[in-house]
Parts: structure tokens; C-alpha cells; sequence
């Protein structure tokens, strides 16, 4: 069964940096493209960012690029967000999803997701 934790949400101030933690179980997704998705209050969940299985490979949302940074940790079955200058419209509950039949990302191709971690970025 696949599981996907995530961790390191909290509360920071604009400006300020986060790191989200995935740890996946279940399987392994060494092979696996993977991702990271977030839902803010009262909207639907949109893409944030997704790494290729050996990681050399990324893809961000044009209201991330250049302040969140997506990395994995295949012998640890992970993957990371790195978050920089946050805004206080980065504020969401963010979740990890891994594509189990793909090593590559294809949009609207994630199979499995976590429950998520929040994130409030105060202004």
C-alpha cells in the first residue's frame, strides 16, 4: 500500500524560508516521476512542482520558479521542497504525489498522494 507522509510545515513570515519533507512507503519509487501539489483556502489544487526519477529533471509553476527548489533522495525514498521568499499567497496546504507509472512527469499523470502539510506565511 503507498503511503506518502509529508512534513515541515508551519508558520513563517514573508520572506522567509521552509523545507517540506515526503517519505514514501509502500514500494519503491526510485523509477517514479514525483511531485508536490497545494490547496489553498477556498481553491482547487494546483501544481507546484515535480522532479523526473533520477532527479535530473524539473518542472515548477511559473508562481514558484526561482524561489522553490524540488530535490529527491532516492535511497531514502524521498523527495523535498525547498521553499525561499515565501509570500503570503504560497500559504496552502501542500502534498506530495508520486506517478507509479511513469519516471517521467506528465501532468495530471500522479497516482498516489499524501494528506499534506500546512504552511502559512504571515505578511
Amino acid at each position: 500500500q503507498v503511503q506518502l507522509v509529508e512534513s515541515g510545515g508551519g508558520s513563517v513570515q514573508a520572506g522567509g524560508s521552509l523545507r517540506l519533507s515526503c517519505a514514501a512507503s509502500g514500494g519503491t519509487f526510485s523509477r517514479n516521476a514525483m511531485g508536490w501539489y497545494r490547496q489553498a483556502p477556498g481553491k482547487e489544487r494546483e501544481f507546484v512542482a515535480a522532479i523526473n526519477w533520477n532527479g535530473r529533471n524539473t518542472y515548477y509553476a511559473d508562481s514558484v520558479k526561482g524561489r522553490f527548489v524540488i530535490f529527491r533522495n532516492n535511497a531514502q525514498n524521498a523527495v523535498y521542497l525547498q521553499m525561499f521568499s515565501l509570500k503570503s499567497e504560497d500559504t496552502a496546504v501542500y502534498s506530495c504525489a508520486v506517478d507509479i507509472e511513469s519516471g517521467d512527469y506528465n501532468p495530471g499523470g500522479m497516482d498516489y498522494w499524501g494528506k499534506g502539510t500546512l504552511v502559512t506565511v504571515s505578511s
